[in-house]
Order: C-alpha cells, then sequence, then structure tokens
C-alpha cells in the first residue's frame, strides 16, 4: 500500500497540485478500491476536504455514473478516478471539467503500473508531448502503415491535436494517468484503409493473433482474425455505426510505459500509434455515443502531409 500512496502522491502534487482545503473526490469501484484508497488516504494526509466514493462497476466504458456521483465530480476541485471501466469520455467528467474542476481519469489501473509509472518524471513526459503536439499543429492529413498491413489515411484538417502530458493545475484541466500522448480526433466519415491491430486491444488484451479491420467511409466495416477479433465485435456490436466510427489518432510519449494488455498504459508506450473506434466528443469530435476502445499498433510509420513523423517505430524528429 506505501508504494500505492507514494504513486497517489506524485499524481495528486506532481501533477494536480493539491492544496489543503481543496475538496477532493476520488471515484473508484470494487475492483480498483485499494488504488482508490490509496489515493483517498493521500489526499487526507495533504489535508484536503477528501471524499470517498465507491460505485457499482460500469457495464462498458463510458457509461455514465450515477446522476449522484456527477454532482460530486461537478462540484469538486480536484478528482481523480481509478475505475474498471473508463469515465473519460462521459458527459460527467466533461460536466466536470466545464465547471472548473480538473483531475484524471485511471481506468483498470493496474498496481503495477500505477507504482511504475505513475512516479515517472512527468516534466520530461510534458516537453515530449508538446514537442510532438508543436510540430504537427495544423496538419491536413495521415497515414498510418505497418510491415504487416496497416494502412489507413484519414482527414485532420480543423482538428487541433490535445496533449496528454498528465499536467492539471489548471480550473478545467483534464489528464489520464499515466499520461504521455498527443491525439486528435479525424474528421468523421474520411478514414479508409485497413488497420491491423498487433498490440493490444481495449476490453481484450494484449493479440495474439492480429486483428484486421477494414474501414471505409470513416467506419469499421469488417473485423476479421481469431478469437480476438470476434471478441471486439461483441463489445461494439450493441452500438451501431457509431461505435465503429473511427475516433482517434494517438501517438504514445512515455518512455517508461510498456506494453502490458491496459490499453490505460499500452497506447502510451513511445513508439506506438493508436487508433480508437467509438466515441469523440470528448477529443473535438462530433460522435457521442458509451463506447470508446483504443487499437494499439507497433512499430507503425506515421506519414503527416507527406512528411515520415514515426518510421517503423522510431521517432524521426
Amino acid at each position: 500500500m506505501q508504494q500505492l500512496k507514494e504513486a497517489a502522491r506524485v499524481a495528486l502534487t506532481d501533477c494536480a497540485n493539491v492544496q489543503a482545503g481543496e475538496n477532493v473526490v476520488i471515484v473508484t469501484d470494487e475492483p480498483l478500491r485499494n488504488r482508490g484508497l490509496a489515493f483517498w488516504e493521500t489526499a487526507r494526509d495533504l489535508g484536503a476536504d477528501a471524499i470517498f466514493c465507491e460505485i457499482i462497476p460500469r457495464k462498458t466504458n463510458g457509461e455514465e455514473p450515477p446522476k449522484a456521483v456527477a454532482a460530486l465530480l461537478r462540484d469538486c476541485d480536484v478528482f481523480m478516478i481509478p475505475t474498471s471501466r473508463s469515465l473519460s469520455h462521459t458527459d460527467a467528467r466533461r460536466e466536470a471539467c466545464a465547471n472548473g474542476a480538473r483531475g484524471a481519469t485511471l481506468p483498470n489501473i493496474t498496481e503495477d503500473t500505477m507504482k511504475r509509472t505513475l512516479r515517472a518524471d512527468y516534466a520530461k513526459i510534458e516537453e515530449m508531448t508538446k514537442r510532438m503536439a508543436d510540430l504537427l499543429k495544423g496538419a491536413k492529413e495521415a497515414r498510418v502503415i505497418t510491415e504487416i498491413g496497416t494502412d489507413i489515411t484519414m482527414s485532420l484538417e480543423g482538428r487541433a491535436w490535445r496533449e496528454d502530458t498528465g499536467i492539471v493545475r489548471e480550473a478545467g484541466a483534464f489528464t489520464n494517468l499515466p499520461a504521455g500522448e498527443a491525439y486528435l480526433a479525424p474528421v468523421e466519415g474520411t478514414a479508409g484503409g485497413r488497420i491491423v491491430v498487433d498490440g493490444s486491444c481495449a476490453g481484450v488484451g494484449v493479440v495474439k493473433s492480429p486483428i484486421t479491420i477494414d474501414v471505409a467511409g470513416g467506419l469499421a466495416t469488417d473485423i476479421a482474425g481469431g478469437e480476438e477479433a470476434e471478441a471486439l465485435k461483441k463489445i461494439i456490436a450493441p452500438f451501431g455505426a457509431d461505435g465503429r466510427n473511427i475516433a482517434e489518432l494517438g501517438i504514445g510519449t512515455n518512455d517508461k510505459a510498456r506494453l502490458v494488455g491496459s490499453t490505460l498504459e499500452d497506447e502510451k508506450v513511445m513508439g506506438t500509434v493508436h487508433i480508437a473506434l467509438g466515441d469523440n466528443k470528448s477529443m473535438g469530435g462530433n460522435v457521442s455515443v458509451a463506447s470508446h476502445l483504443d487499437l494499439i499498433i507497433k512499430a507503425p510509420t506515421l506519414i503527416v502531409d507527406g512528411k515520415e513523423i514515426i518510421k517503423a517505430g522510431k521517432w524521426t524528429i
């Protein structure tokens, strides 16, 4: 527990700059209760007016929390949300930030990830993330290709790159922890080609047999492969076309992150890119659906406006 509390202290102080007397809300659920308690005990020890709230696990990533919990988040100064299902892409989280709350979600964070990556150098991660986002500012088109078959193109025109640096010291600021990615929502309806997922898949874990996803008109039109592909199809089936929307293009910027089967950490691995299906409202898009599934691609070549930014998993900048 002590190592978890040390990690929580970095998140609350270095990342969120929690001050004595601030109202800090910790939302967790039974599978991650000990991680939630580490945050609550640490916030209490820092002199915050800390509230511990345990909810029933949500059925899917992006499902709203109870209304009473949404009200707690909306009226707090700082929130930390280690839950087994992500609340990142929910109206409750968005409304909390719009009302001035700052904080982080830590969906399905493992004890190992929390102990190892939350004690990272977030000043360095901030620098790397800003460097990538600044380079790509104003980009119009991206293409991702890999040796094993990924080849997808999408429009970025008019969409702003966002920086997940882990630093949430200003009112309304939001991040995932562990942090480390530059990301945006591609223009809906523009993505086309093929994605071959060989890293990991949200809700499925590390991919043992690659998942092939054909994309046309901005939607995943066909999913093929082994057991992991079948699992992905079942996860997105209830959400219709919106659940198949090409929602995000992200670039990992955390040199301490490893591919472990938890999307929270996997999508931050430096040298990977990820493409998500489903909700993109939180990142400047127009699709709101109770599902957001990240697909991690290893050793990608990322070409933006004709320039190689990453080549076979190595940054060229």
